[in-house]
């Protein structure tokens, strides 16, 4: 199940299978919402990097309704989705702010309501929309106010801030903020105003800390604070990534991840097994030994070490075929434009797709090939369009081709046109009846229409559905996966579990597996010690998951090792196949920054496991 998103962000497999990519086939799919489940307990996405909300990248929240203050939702009292606009009496109350008796109280009081009488007359102007006169007022009262007065002392601050805001005047918001919360450093309605005005102010840093700092007092149940965050974390997370993934070091994927990709594809010439003829007579007796190939072919020797799995001379191969213009030329370029995709290089990639797309004279399954990998380019790029296009242009030069009706309802899954999809998993299962990944996938596709839908009776058709896929492909670990994904949404989690069993025996080797079964024991039986134990396994079989080191990061945070958690983050910052999950994984990671800001300025935590 993937976790509700105001951006789905997700990578199609074709592409390159992102974080969290699905088990067996590198497909990528969005599930349903989380219906309900508490945010720490992360989606079991397939294929789609966990681009979650503003309050889950906090990753805490025990949806429960804070009980202080007799039941409000928040500890300043504000309501959830107020607008904070206008000025107030008093500030949110601070500990030892009451008014003491003693000698000397009945002259402060005289100053003090001299000053109050000021901010009363300011917010009168205010609610007027003469926000100069206002300014004079509110300036008065804090002339007036006597200096131990803090609370109130804040107000009139927070007030004149309020009335800069309306003039646009974001240097004078953030500095009159300031000066309330120094005077009150709890006071919420002074911090957003400041983390506002830092993003008019394009502080973007210092903006994420106050509005960290308003979600944890206001127990994240406030939209408004909630979006700010979710906005300035994405703008941030994309700075970063295009600077970093633009100087990045090009970095092979694992022999498993590899597979697992080339799984998805059943028509791509390039990744099926030498045939007979490209070997030579001698090497035909050979078993057990590396090949030698027939011809003086760079494309050839880049066939024998995919089959050694010697990826990383696969691309200087294939340029020695493309630099000759050989007669492999055009599964050359295919060839190098797989491995530019999967080392995250899509801009050396796109020029060797473009080319052989344009080669009318090349193998039809070639061009229909590099176009769903162009397509599939573009839909992790966020180009839908360009995306669809591509995917029509094969289906419409090589239509009994079932790749494409299979990596086209994946997109279309993307999008939200689940009907279509269907229709596309059909098509892709007529012409290819043995493709349990499709009818896998298909099943998916209808359980998350009726899941979304609220269902039940199509619900357990889509359950029954899956039943009978594991059944008639018991060696479908793919469908093992996706049902085990249903079973933890209908909370049917000792199944889940059962099916996850299923998944590892059949591929042993397979990362995202143990991380997504050890993710079920966290929102199963709470059991921290074996989820972790379950997703380092996952970083043992192959310390290049760059989803087992999110995952990592995430439950770390909400165990408030934020050091432990910024350090998993950057792991797998640097492991991330393209600029958006990079984008991502750098939200995560100032979202982390944030919060231990947040912790040594105002001693504010979220609670944690």
């Amino acid at each position: 199940m993937a976790a509700s998103k105001p951006v789905e962000a997700a990578v199609v497999a074709a592409a390159i299978p992102g974080s969290g990519s699905g088990v067996g086939g590198g497909s990528a799919t969005a599930g349903p919402g989380t219906g309900g489940l508490p945010r720490w307990q992360l989606a079991l996405a397939v294929g789609a990097p966990l681009l979650l909300g503003a309050g889950a990248m906090y990753l805490w929240s025990r949806e429960r309704r804070r009980r202080e203050t007799g039941g409000r939702g928040d500890a300043s009292g504000l309501k959830r989705n107020s607008e904070r606009k206008t000025p107030e009496g008093r500030a949110s109350p601070a500990p030892g702010s009451g008014h003491p008796e003693g000698p000397g109280t009945h002259l402060e009081m005289n100053s003090l309501d001299r000053a109050q009488a000021a901010k009363n007359k300011g917010n009168k102007y205010f609610k007027a929309g003469k926000y100069e006169q206002a300014i004079q007022c509110y300036t008065e009262a804090i002339s007036l106010c006597p200096t131990e007065k803090n609370v109130d002392l804040s107000t009139f601050y927070q007030n004149r801030a309020a009335a800069f805001e309306q003039l646009q005047k974001w240097k004078e918001v953030a500095q009159d903020c300031t000066k309330a919360v120094e005077l009150n450093p709890k006071y919420v309605k002074a911090l957003f105003r400041r983390a506002k005005a830092h993003e008019k102010l394009d502080n973007k840093k210092e903006c994420l800390e106050d509005v960290t700092a308003v979600c944890i007092l206001e127990g994240f149940q406030n939209q408004q604070s909630m979006l700010l965050a979710d906005k300035v974390l994405k703008l941030l997370g994309k700075e970063k990534a295009k600077e970093k993934y633009k100087n990045r070091e090009p970095l092979m994927p694992s022999p498993q991840f590899i597979k697992s990709y080339f799984s998805s594809f059943t028509d791509d010439i390039i990744s099926q097994p030498m045939l007979k003829g490209e070997k030579s007579d001698e090497d035909k007796d050979k078993e057990g030994e590396a090949l030698e190939v027939k011809e003086n072919s760079g494309y050839l020797k880049a066939k024998q070490y995919m089959e050694e799995e010697n990826y990383d001379k696969i691309i200087s191969e294939c340029s020695k075929e493309v630099d000759a213009q050989g007669k492999y030329m055009a599964e050359a370029l295919l060839l190098r434009a797989t491995f530019y995709l999967l080392i995250g290089n899509a801009n050396a990639a796109k020029p060797d797709l473009d080319k052989v797309i344009s080669l009318k004279e090349a193998n039809v399954k070639l061009r229909a090939n590099a176009l769903i990998k162009r397509g599939s380019m573009y839909m992790q790029q966020q180009q839908p369009l360009l995306s669809t296009q591509d995917f029509n242009m094969a289906a419409d030069i090589d239509p009994q081709n079932a790749d494409v009706y299979h990596h086209r309802g994946q997109l279309k899954i993307l999008l939200d046109q689940v009907e279509e999809a269907v229709a596309d998993f059909d098509e892709c299962i007529r012409l290819r009846p043995e493709s349990a990944l499709a009818q896998a996938q298909k099943c998916f596709a209808l359980y998350r229409q009726a899941y979304t839908g609220n269902n039940s009776s199509q619900i357990q058709a889509a359950m029954k559905g899956f039943e009978e896929v594991i059944k008639k492909f018991p060696r479908c670990a793919e469908g093992y996966a996706l049902y085990a994904q249903a079973l933890t949404d209908q909370q049917q989690f000792g199944k889940a579990d059962e099916m996850y069993d299923k998944c590892i025996n059949l591929e042993p080797d397979n990362a995202t597996t143990y991380v997504h079964k050890g993710l079920l024991q966290l929102q199963w039986k709470q059991d921290l010690d074996r989820g972790l134990e379950l997703i380092s396994k996952a970083i043992e079989i192959d310390n290049k998951c760059d989803f087992a080191y999110e995952t990592m990061g995430t439950i770390e945070v909400q165990r408030g090792n934020m050091e432990k958690a910024i350090d998993m983050f950057n792991k797998a910052i640097n492991l991330a196949k393209s600029e958006m999950e990079m984008a991502h994984l750098y939200s995560l990671c100032d979202a982390a920054h944030a919060q231990t800001e947040v912790a040594k300025k105002y001693g504010l935590k979220p609670p944690t496991l």
